[in-house]
């Protein structure tokens, strides 16, 4: 995992959790969904940018993927996890 603001490495065994929360529309959240599949289909590395800082994380070859969906009568959520 890399982190740059001034282009911070992160040390082997450090914890360092970005949890970006937004609204936006269905079709807006598909086109990001897709990007992240384009990163992941053609590098080792997925990146993410939010304001001045940047995540790149290296994913490794095989990844444990999960797919939860709860539904419930004001709405719903769909998660998609990979792990590794």
């Amino acid at each position: 995992l890399r982190l740059s603001d001034a282009t911070r490495r992160v040390p082997v065994g450090e914890l360092i959790e970005i949890e970006d929360k937004r609204r936006m529309r269905r079709e807006e959240a598909a086109e990001l969904l897709r990007e992240v599949a384009d990163m992941l289909a053609r590098h080792n590395d997925v990146e993410l940018k939010r304001g001045a800082t940047t995540v790149r994380v290296h994913v490794p070859d095989e990844v444990d993927v999960e797919v939860e969906v709860e539904l419930k009568t004001d709405g719903g959520e769909l998660e998609i996890e990979l792990s590794w």
